[in-house]
């Protein structure tokens, strides 16, 4: 078994137990987060890989964050992932997150490199608690903030509270990556 189908499986089964302590039915989050029980089916069952936006609003509706999906067993006093080890988050078919610390409830930030294809962008406009900050590590992102779109290139960075609506895209033509932290913890 690939690690990758560990990893769904186990936020699977995470969201099937979260789902049944809230005693809700598939139908019941399907209709409440505005997506199919197909879906949530095989997400429970560790057979679908849904976009980020599926994942924040199904543990919004269960009063979990993403990090609890994510979380890893065990928390080491310090982490090390060398490159090529970190674990993998599809935020949309065109953005994928590199968690560079461990998912755990226990920490109060988040820190991933996001990784977005050319014309690439996750799904919708995102607005929760919090602060976030990035730096472009590579390529070229348009960040729209309280509808205000910011076109960053590679060494820019950026800050910004997260309760602002935002979302981003690539309108490059090569991958863009981007070291981008937020805290607390919400997805």
């Amino acid at each position: 078994m690939s690690s990758g189908t560990a990893i769904r499986e186990s936020v699977g089964q995470r969201v099937r137990n979260a789902r049944k302590a809230q005693k809700m039915t598939l139908r019941e989050i399907a209709r409440q987060i505005g997506c199919s029980e197909s879906l949530l089916s095989k997400i429970e069952n560790g057979k679908g890989n849904p976009p980020l936006s599926t994942l924040h609003h199904l543990t919004k509706a269960l009063g979990i964050s993403i990090s609890t999906l994510f979380a890893d067993a065990d928390t080491p006093e310090v982490a090390i992932y060398r490159n090529g080890e970190r674990a993998l988050l599809h935020a949309s078919q065109t953005v994928t997150l590199e968690a560079l610390i461990p998912h755990t409830e226990s920490h109060r930030l988040q820190a991933h490199i996001h990784i977005v294809a050319p014309g690439g962008s996750p799904d919708g406009d995102y607005s929760h608690e919090g602060e976030e900050v990035g730096f472009i590590l590579d390529g070229q992102i348009k960040l729209i903030v309280n509808g205000t779109a910011h076109i960053l290139s590679k060494g820019d960075s950026f800050s910004f509270r997260s309760e602002l609506p935002h979302s981003y895209g690539n309108p490059g033509r090569k991958e863009a990556r981007i070291i981008w932290v937020n805290t607390p913890a919400t997805f």
